[in-house]
This record gives structure tokens, C-alpha cells and sequence, in this order.
């Protein structure tokens, strides 16, 4: 039978785990018979939670924090509900933390909890007139709680009004609605706490007289022109920022002006704190100011900001243009987009209910303070190694398959955020998907990119900048290879290779240099990389495969002469020469590989298959075997890591090519 109820806990927690009802890390429930309650861990989602994210407790254990006397400092007190709740656990081995609305839930006699933020009923707990309206919807079906501080000061106060309800009645409340923060419902089976989720839902919707605001709203491609700037701004002193940028028709309902700012300039509960922070940062400009002027007054505003705060903002919002999350981690600033969306819903939501009530000042500072909530920042930011390019964001083009898939999946290991540009769609995709799991806090996002057109690449720089807020790295390595002697190759066909890989390579470096010039600007002592993976056939002449080895040894001419120029903006650009990846598509592919198309060609003596062509290549190298992406990896991380040298072309080829 409990297994059954775990069961069910676990469906109903997922189900009201959804965004419209428990954003983050946000919510708890719980499941109880008379001996234990199964109580969600904090910091974890209930969206994706399984058994495993329950705490079993003691409920004779809890019982005793009713009984028990605190400190009367609130520091201090905390800190001792906190060991006797430790206490109440019933594995020792765990290292989950017991929600602190766990006596709570203890309290309750009913055997399931299910403690949610719903954004509509929020509406009416965060408006001016929720006693009112509330009386009018509910009657005696449920009790009302004003504001207290989170932890036991609300267990007490919920308590006592709990009892003296169940005196009266006989009964506990099945529904408990927590001014500015929340609602818990409680029931014998899960089916009754969904009928009852869905009867208050019902009643609100009632009272509701406009709907919100919806439909997206397109994102000016002049943001290229200031995001990266004001991603430099906020990143300095600390590691690489990632930016976020959202705009549909709520975001400009309320942000087009001051008077629409003011109804969102303030928290309406304590999730809002946690994952935004209480306050943020409005740029009153409009959306056509040029860049440099627009960037200096965010510039003096974030500087304004960061006196009075002590800490960067989390929230910017940019006037007509958009919603902007800065955060260190791309996971994280989605996040912070979702609730502070969501505030922005309460907030319109509330005008039903006569406006709009924001928490106060200490209520604002408690939260903001108090090491639970801390506790919850910390699970939701993640912890662990920090890779070797964290925070970065790094395009990859070519990235879809071969040595750009490898270089891919490495720096994405290492924690950087990751676009992977192609014309390969069905394999980008899946690339991206197959990265981006949950418990990753970088992500992988795919762009279909044809570096032979600009516009292309105009559209990745955008979709990048909108996605990260900048560009750290840019890795120039999508190329093709035709094999041919001189009457063989048609014209069409050089004209092509010399596209993709000389003049793309160009063109990769006009597309993202401005980016990068920009966040060097604003950005004291940062260095960005372009880095071109160039070939062995760059630095020495290949028989009857001089497309494909002019375009490299062009390459290798246009690395030197961009380093000259871009280096004064501390843009390193350097060349990578791998040797022969013979486990790539590039050799391996059965139709169209190189070995296929040299043992076609006869570029190999004596070649009767496609062994013969590997294995004559395989003994050119002193070391006997090909490149390997972890081989290339040393070299890129070298360029990436050091500040000194630029305008190289680095050989990776087991000694097959050396330099003199």
C-alpha cells in the first residue's frame, strides 16, 4: 500500500510540477501514514521528481518541534529547527534536506499535501484586496493566512489556525491560502486534490475580466549591436555571464514605459527573491539610442545599481526591446526568465482584484537573507568542477558530425554553451538534444548555417547573441574535400571548395568579430578566440588535392593577417593542422570518404582497396596512427587558455608535419 502511495505522490507532484503551478525549484508535497511522512527535498523539482526525491521522516520526531521552546533570536532558532528536523530523518545516509514546510505537511492530518505558487491564484494572494475576494470566492471552505516569514514562524501561525479550525469544525481545512506566497490543499486521495485545485481555479477565473496579453513579439536584430556590450559590462571582475532575452506581448505590455515598470519593480513572493533577486534594473532608453551612447548609460546604471545592491543584477529589463536574465549559467537565466514572467502574470492577474501587492521591505530582507533560501539558489545554480571553458559561449561550425562533433562534445563537457552551426539539420539536432539534459546547467542549441552565404551567418551571430548574450569562441571548421588531379577537377567544383573553406572561413570572422570587439570593449582584460581548424594540407602541398590544400594554405594566410588586425581588440585568431581523422566521415564515409575518392583517383601506387589507401596513410605519420579529437582538443584549449600568442598555425599530425 505505501509503495502505491509513493507512486501516486510521485504522479501528482509531477503533474502540479508544471510551470503554471510550481516554477523552479518551487512547491512540495507530501504523502503520510501514522508512523511517517514522505516529504519533497528542497531544491529539488517536482516536474521531474521521483521516490528518490523524498524524504522519509519520523512523525513522533516532528511532533516534537511542536512541543519543543526555540531561541527568541530568529537566526538562532532556525538553525535549531533545522538540526531537530535533520533529526526527524529516517536514513542517516541521506543527503537530502527536508522541505522546510515539512511540519507543515506534518500537521495536516490529511494523508496527501500538495503545496503549489499557482500563478492565477496568485493573482488574487498578491492583490490589495485579497481579504475581501477571498471571503466572496471561499467562504468557511478555507483559511486565510497574511504574510508571515517562511520556516517556523509560519508553521506556528498556520497551526494555530489550524487548530482552532478543526475545533470548530471537527476537521482540518482542506484548502489553506498563504497571503503573497501560496496555497496548500489537502485531501485522503490525490483525485480529490485535483477536484479541489480545480474547483479554486475555477473560482478565480470567475473574477478575471481581461486575459493576458499573449503572442510573441520579434526581437530587434539591433540587440547583436548592445547585448554582448551589456553582457561585458555585467561579466566583469567574474566569470563569463550568460545573457537571456525574451519579448512576447506581456513583456511589452510592461515594458514600454516607467508607469509600466512600476507594477512589476518589486516581489510578490519569496520564490520571486530567490532566483531574481528583489530588485531590477530598468533602462529607460529608447530602443533606437545608438550603441555606444545606450551602452555607457547602462554602464553608469549598473554601476549605480551595483553600489546600492552589492550585487548584479539578475533582471534587466531593456524598454521596448525586451526581458533580459543574466545569470552564470544558461539554465539558470532561463529560469530567471520563467519567474520573473510569472511575476509579471500575478501582476496583471491582480488588477482583478484592485492592484497589484508587492512584499515589504523587512518581509523583502528576510527572504533575501535567509539561509534556507540561500540553500535553494545554491541547489538550483548547481555545484561540481568548473569545466575549462565555463560560462563560455563557443560556436562551432561544422559542428554537427566528424572532428567538429568531437570539439563539440568536449567543450560542452567542459561547460561551455554551445551553437552548433550546420547544414546537417537531422544530425544537428539530434547532437543538441542528445547534450542538453536535465541536470546540465550549459546547454547546446542547433542553427542551420551555410557559411558559403552571409546572411546565414548573420543569422547565426543573431540567433547566438540572443540565446547567450555573446560569443567567446568562434571555431571555423566546416569544410569540404574533393580529390582530383588538375584534369579532372571542374572549375565549379574548385570555385566551391574555395568557397566553403577559404572565403567562409572570412566570412565566419566578419560575421562574429563585431561581437567579440564589442564585449572587449566593455570588458577590461578579456581575451576572445577565432580559431580556423585548418589541415596539415595548409602547411605542406597534397598531390592532387590542391583545392582543398589551396584554400587551407590561404587559411593559414588569412589567420596571420587577421591576427595582425584584431589582436589590438585582444581577439586572438590561431589555425589548428590536424593530421589525417581517419575515423571520421571526411575519410571513412563508404560513398564519398577520402579514401574511397583517393583509391578512385589512383592517388595511392599500387592501392587495390580501401585498407591499402588507410594503411599507406597511416605510415606517413611517425607516431602510425590518425588525429584524434582529443589530440586537437590539447591544442584549442592551449590557444584558448593562453593570452600571448595569436596568428599561428599549430600543428596536431603525430610528427607527419614539422616545423622549421
Amino acid at each position: 500500500m505505501k509503495k502505491n502511495n509513493l507512486k501516486e505522490l510521485v504522479r501528482i507532484s509531477n503533474k502540479f510540477g508544471t510551470n503554471d503551478f510550481a516554477l523552479a525549484g518551487g512547491g512540495n508535497t507530501s504523502f503520510k501514514n501514522d508512523e511517517f511522512i514522505w516529504v519533497k527535498a528542497s531544491g529539488t523539482r517536482l516536474s521531474t521528481i521521483t521516490e528518490e526525491g523524498f524524504v522519509q521522516l519520523y512523525r513522533y520526531r516532528l511532533d516534537e518541534i511542536t512541543r519543543r521552546q526555540y531561541s527568541k533570536d530568529p537566526d538562532k532558532r532556525e538553525s535549531e529547527v533545522k538540526a531537530d528536523l535533520y533529526k526527524s530523518i529516517v536514513s542517516t545516509e541521506t543527503k537530502l534536506r527536508p522541505s522546510v514546510e515539512t511540519s507543515i505537511h506534518n500537521l495536516i492530518q490529511y494523508t496527501f499535501v500538495v503545496h503549489t505558487h499557482p500563478t492565477l491564484i496568485n493573482g488574487l494572494l498578491c492583490s490589495n484586496h485579497v481579504r475581501q475576494f477571498y471571503k466572496e470566492l471561499f467562504d468557511d471552505r478555507a483559511i486565510f493566512v497574511e504574510y508571515t516569514d517562511p520556516g517556523y514562524t509560519l508553521f506556528r501561525k498556520i497551526e494555530k489556525l489550524v487548530l482552532e479550525y478543526r475545533k470548530k469544525r471537527l476537521v482540518d481545512p482542506k484548502i489553506i491560502l498563504i497571503e503573497n506566497h501560496g496555497i496548500f490543499v489537502s485531501a485522503d486521495t490525490t483525485k480529490e486534490i485535483e477536484s479541489i485545485y480545480n474547483e479554486v481555479i475555477a473560482s478565480i477565473k470567475s473574477r478575471i475580466k481581461k486575459q493576458l496579453p499573449s503572442g510573441e513579439r520579434k526581437i530587434d536584430r539591433m540587440t547583436t549591436g548592445i547585448l554582448p556590450g551589456i553582457r561585458a559590462i555585467l561579466s566583469e571582475g567574474s566569470s563569463p555571464k550568460t545573457l537571456k532575452i525574451r519579448n512576447n506581448a506581456l513583456i511589452h505590455h510592461y515594458t514600454g514605459n516607467i508607469e509600466g515598470f512600476s507594477k512589476i519593480s518589486a516581489p510578490f513572493t519569496p520564490d520571486i527573491i530567490v532566483y531574481c533577486k528583489p530588485a531590477y534594473l530598468f533602462i529607460d532608453l529608447p530602443p533606437d539610442t545608438p550603441a555606444d551612447e545606450y551602452l555607457s548609460f547602462v554602464q553608469k546604471e549598473y554601476r549605480k545599481y551595483l553600489k546600492e545592491r552589492n550585487h548584479p543584477p539578475k533582471v534587466i529589463i531593456l524598454r521596448e526591446i525586451g526581458l533580459v536574465a543574466a545569470e552564470e549559467s544558461s539554465a539558470s537565466a532561463e529560469t530567471v526568465l520563467d519567474v520573473y514572467e510569472d511575476l509579471m502574470k500575478i501582476s496583471f492577474y491582480s488588477e482583478n482584484f484592485s492592484g497589484p501587492h508587492f512584499m515589504d521591505r523587512r518581509q523583502i530582507s528576510f527572504i533575501d537573507n535567509w539561509e534556507v533560501e540561500n540553500y535553494r539558489r545554491q541547489v538550483s545554480a548547481g555545484t561540481g568542477i568548473k569545466g575549462r571553458v565555463q560560462g563560455k559561449t563557443a560556436i562551432v561550425t561544422g559542428g554537427a558530425q566528424g572532428f567538429g562533433e568531437g570539439i563539440v562534445k568536449d567543450l560542452f563537457r567542459e561547460g561551455a554553451n554551445i551553437v552548433i552551426a550546420d547544414i546537417q539539420t537531422k544530425e544537428g539536432e539530434l547532437l543538441a538534444k542528445s547534450l542538453n539534459k536535465a541536470d546540465n546547467k550549459n546547454r547546446a542549441i542547433f542553427i542551420h548555417t551555410d557559411v558559403s552565404d552571409y546572411k546565414s551567418l548573420e543569422n547565426l551571430v543573431y540567433q547566438t547573441v540572443k540565446n547567450f548574450g555573446g560569443i567567446d569562441i568562434a571555431i571555423s571548421n566546416a569544410g569540404i574535400l574533393r580529390a582530383g588531379s588538375i584534369e579532372e577537377m571542374e572549375v565549379d567544383t574548385f570555385e566551391l571548395i574555395t568557397k566553403i573553406n577559404y572565403a567562409g572561413y572570412f566570412m565566419v570572422v566578419k560575421a562574429v568579430s563585431p561581437v567579440m570587439k564589442l564585449q572587449t570593449k566593455y570588458q577590461p582584460g578579456l581575451f576572445t578566440d577565432i580559431i580556423q581548424i585548418n589541415s596539415k594540407s595548409g602547411l605542406k602541398g597534397s598531390n592532387k588535392n590542391f583545392a582543398y590544400a589551396g584554400g587551407k594554405f590561404g587559411g593559414v594566410g588569412l589567420t596571420q593577417s587577421f591576427a595582425l588586425e584584431l589582436m589590438p581588440w585582444r581577439i586572438k585568431v590561431n589555425s589548428i593542422c590536424p593530421g589525417n581523422f581517419f575515423d571520421g566521415p571526411l575519410w571513412s564515409d563508404p560513398e564519398n570518404g577520402l579514401f574511397v575518392q583517393y583509391l578512385k583517383a589512383g592517388k595511392v601506387p599500387g592501392a587495390k582497396s580501401i585498407e591499402d589507401v588507410k594503411k599507406f596513410y597511416e605510415m606517413q605519420v611517425p607516431a602510425q596512427r590518425g588525429t584524434k579529437v582529443e589530440d586537437v582538443m590539447k591544442a584549442i584549449y592551449y590557444v584558448i587558455e593562453q593570452e600571448y600568442e595569436t596568428g599561428q598555425a599549430i600543428p596536431v599530425t603525430g610528427g607527419q608535419i614539422m616545423l622549421s
